[in-house]
């Protein structure tokens, strides 16, 4: 009968007339109270004073709290503001006792109305104990039956310090949720077995499946603010074996009004895990270079080139000029930022391949800076299409390139990938001669060309992680190309930072590296995004080895074999420094005849000229292994015929 009140009325509130009838009765017995602690069981002539005394304090009583509102508070949600609140009553009620106590001693009031000053003293602080006091035993008798018959979920929180218990205060304040606090957990030896706020605090080496058996324990909450991912990465790895779920708290300036809410407590995510550094975006560097400028950003619409916009958008720059030529997704773009309240912006649907189409937007805009993000970046599909990979991240970069030259852009910001590091595909070796185009542009021309390297980002387009959260939603199988396979990754928006910055301490010429951390290994990350589910790998949902796809390598890298790194004033942007010995002329002419032989559409004709131009760029696992294998055979025949002409000169 009790449960099934508590489970259907756990939303609704007690009417507040009920507590004020509650609080004034309260405080009439005290009153009575009062005259037996003064003068005894019998209250001998005291007994006739009382009973005209008592009507005129339950009105002085009735009118304090009404004065005051102290009982239009939530019992069960009872605070600090409540006890105030009924502190300020219960003084205005002897206030006012105190002026009837007067005017009777004055012949204003009638002498029964005389109440001893004792009696009032009594009063004041038998009210201010007790009806705090009938507050808390309500509030706490509460939820000690709710978590005993209710339907509720126990938890465990991780963290016993003062983030675990606003987490414990949170969740018990809470009544949309069905939760009960069990216990804390911590890694501080001095807290183990210590309680607080009457909840036991344990070590986290006794959590194990046994514990959680016994205790029926649902969920862990981590509750730890400034946790390092390493730290966070740990402890999830332990939680999940457990067979429960793990829940994270935000941090501290996510919270809403500087208050957490059960509402914000999420399921633990593999961006978590992963997670980088936090963007601040309060750079002056930053806001220096923006001030005042047109900025161009192509692949306004891709996961990178929207980010640079929707930082950029936080500074005083002049105009923001997007560029894509994906149209619903830039019109996405555009409904973003107006409703910020974004204004000064004009979205262009445009192909960077289209000089003239392109011409005609520096003409008009006149920008100060380009970040151009635009690009074919899937590994596979560029593989298989040669041709349009140097369309777009060749050709478009070199038009683009001239048009900024030509227009006298002071700064360019190429944004690359770490694949075109030792390139093993065909993408990569295209951004590799971009690269390189750039870097000879710079120096016949007053534009400063930057470039910026970096690896994955998480959640971009083509993101291993949602296709692995699509996988795992359609009941698996999880598919990953090698079992050795490793990665770096790095956020969205911290990319996005980075490559602005990079932008603001360029001074042209330079490839910028950013510290991308440690490399993660596939197999693990589909592992622990299966536990993150709530699954057992292989039990629930298996991992699939599907083989290298055409191009891909085991690992990616940041340097080429002739390239080490200086520092800048930024600890994770790195300047890379190579050799400054190439034949600029020489390689403008190749790419120029790399742009006419495209033409032609010859996919092996093409690729072995991008390997010409890119000497490193070897492929693998690809059909256009053959290119090198002829190019080995060449070289090995050049070198015999040499080896014969010495012998010949000996002799």
């Amino acid at each position: 009968m009790i449960k099934d009140f508590l489970i259907n009325n756990s939303h609704k509130h007690a009417s507040k007339w009920v507590v004020l009838a509650i609080d004034v009765f309260i405080t009439i017995f005290n009153f009575f109270l009062a005259y037996v602690i003064r003068f005894g069981i019998t209250l001998d002539f005291e007994a006739t004073n009382l009973l005209y005394q008592l009507p005129i304090i339950t009105g002085i009583a009735t009118l304090s709290f009404l004065l005051i509102g102290s009982h239009k508070g939530v019992v069960r949600h009872t605070g600090m503001k409540d006890a105030y609140n009924l502190f300020l009553a219960v003084t205005i009620l002897i206030a006012l006792t105190g002026f009837l106590m007067a005017s009777s001693r004055l012949s204003l009031l009638p002498e029964l109305l005389n109440i001893p000053v004792s009696i009032i003293c009594i009063h004041y602080l038998l009210n201010i104990i007790t009806l705090t006091t009938s507050r808390l035993i309500f509030k706490y008798c509460y939820y000690y039956i709710k978590s005993k018959i209710g339907k509720n979920s126990r938890i465990l929180i991780y963290g016993a310090g003062d983030s675990g218990l606003i987490t414990q205060a949170a969740i018990t304040n809470d009544s949309n949720r069905s939760l009960s606090v069990f216990g804390f957990i911590d890694d501080n030896p001095q807290k183990f077995g210590k309680t607080i706020n009457g909840i036991k605090v344990y070590s986290s080496g006794k959590i194990n499946k046994d514990f959680v058996a016994k205790h029926n324990i649902k969920e862990i909450i981590v509750s730890i603010p400034h946790i390092s991912k390493k730290r966070l990465s740990e402890i999830s790895d332990d939680l999940l074996k457990l067979s429960v779920s793990v829940k994270i708290i935000p941090a501290v300036n996510d919270w809403i009004d500087g208050k957490l809410k059960v509402s914000q407590i999420k399921e633990i995510q593999i961006e978590d895990l992963l997670e980088r550094a936090p963007i601040n975006m309060e750079n002056q560097n930053i806001k220096n270079e923006l001030d005042g400028k047109v900025v161009m950003i192509t692949g306004a619409a891709g996961s990178i080139g929207s980010e640079i916009v929707r930082q950029a958008s936080f500074y005083n720059y002049k105009h923001l000029v997007l560029v894509d030529q994906a149209e619903s997704p830039l019109y996405d773009l555009q409904q973003e930022l107006l409703s910020k309240g974004v204004s000064n912006f004009t979205p262009i649907v445009a192909d960077i391949r289209d000089h003239k189409r392109v011409e005609t937007i520096f003409e008009k805009h006149r920008p100060n800076m380009v970040f151009h993000a635009a690009a074919y970046k899937h590994v596979p599909l560029m593989e298989s299409n040669p041709c349009e990979a140097i369309k777009i991240n060749v050709l478009g970069t070199r038009r683009l390139a001239d048009l900024s030259s030509q227009f006298g852009v002071d700064k360019f910001v190429f944004v690359s990938t770490d694949k075109a590091v030792n390139p093993t595909n065909v993408m990569g070796a295209t951004k590799r001669v971009a690269e390189m185009y750039i870097k000879c542009l710079h120096k016949t021309s007053k534009t400063k060309f930057i470039t910026t390297r970096f690896g994955n980002v998480l959640g971009s387009n083509g993101s291993v992680i949602p296709l692995f959260k699509k996988q795992i939603q359609k009941g698996g199988p999880l598919t990953v190309t090698h079992k050795d396979v490793t990665r770096f990754f790095m956020t969205i928006p911290e990319a996005s930072q980075l490559v602005i910055e990079a932008g603001t301490m360029g001074n042209g010429g330079e490839i910028f590296i950013f510290d991308m951390g440690e490399s993660v290994k596939i197999f693990d990350l589909a592992k622990k995004m299966i536990r993150l589910s709530g699954l057992k790998y292989p039990e629930d949902i298996d991992i699939e080895i599907s083989g290298l796809r055409p191009g891909e390598k085991l690992y990616e890298e940041l340097l080429a074999d002739t390239e080490n790194t200086l520092p800048t004033y930024h600890k994770k942007i790195m300047i890379s420094k190579f050799s400054d010995g190439d034949d600029c002329e020489m390689i403008m002419d190749k790419i120029d005849d790399l742009c006419i032989m495209n033409l032609l559409n010859q996919d092996h004709q093409i690729v072995g000229k991008l390997k010409e131009i890119v000497p490193e760029f070897i492929s693998n696992n690809s059909t256009f292994e053959s290119i090198d294998k002829m190019n080995k055979g060449i070289a090995t025949k050049v070198v015999k015929g040499n080896a014969n002409e010495n012998r010949k000169i000996l002799v």
